[in-house]
């Protein structure tokens, strides 16, 4: 069994984790970035956190948490979503989705029909079963988030999701910036 993870409070009571402050403080060094590099580290365990609680919410009924986010997308459209879409929605590679939609099209919850809009295009969709799956997962993952974000005021989650959003904002713009100054000669 993994060693169960242990925080402490600052002197300001704010938790932090001492293994990752101690890992962190050798890669940061003296320049004062400590605290940017400890939140990276805090943001990856939340991240393993909630991808866990997915996994296991998923995984027990049959579905990869991959083809979760892509059920969930599909459910929440009023018509099907072309696999490019889906994997720009996901951030991950249309060869990822379509093995995720062979996958869910082999088990009857997503079906490829064509685009209305294009000939030469195909559209996923959820089918009624995939509906229904989706309906009988809703409940326990209302149950999960509830105890998951327990003693997080509406205000904090808010907080959270602003900050969550603007780390990876700035993630994609200087992903951005690197692939421009990369590709200069």
């Amino acid at each position: 069994m993994k060693d169960v993870d242990t925080y402490e409070n600052d002197p300001d009571g704010f938790l932090y984790d001492p293994r990752a402050r101690a890992a962190m403080a050798w890669i940061a060094g003296d320049d004062g970035d400590l605290p940017a590099f400890e939140a990276s580290a805090a943001v990856r365990t939340a991240y393993h956190a909630v991808e866990r609680l997915r996994s296991h919410g998923s995984e027990g009924r049959g579905v990869s948490a991959g083809a979760l986010d892509l059920l969930i997308r599909l459910a929440a459209s009023e018509r099907g979503i072309s696999i490019g879409e889906l994997a720009r929605a996901a951030g991950v590679s249309s060869r990822n989705v379509t093995g995720l939609v062979d996958t869910l099209e082999r088990d009857g919850l997503v079906r490829r029909v064509p685009d209305p809009s294009d000939r030469r295009s195909v559209l996923a969709e959820i089918t009624p079963a995939g509906r229904a799956w989706i309906d009988d997962f809703r409940k326990p993952s209302r149950l999960a988030m509830k105890a998951l974000f327990q003693g997080f005021a509406p205000e904090e989650l808010v907080v959270l999701r602003d900050l969550c959003l603007r780390l990876a904002a700035n993630q994609q713009r200087l992903s951005a910036h690197l692939r421009q100054i990369g590709s200069q000669p």
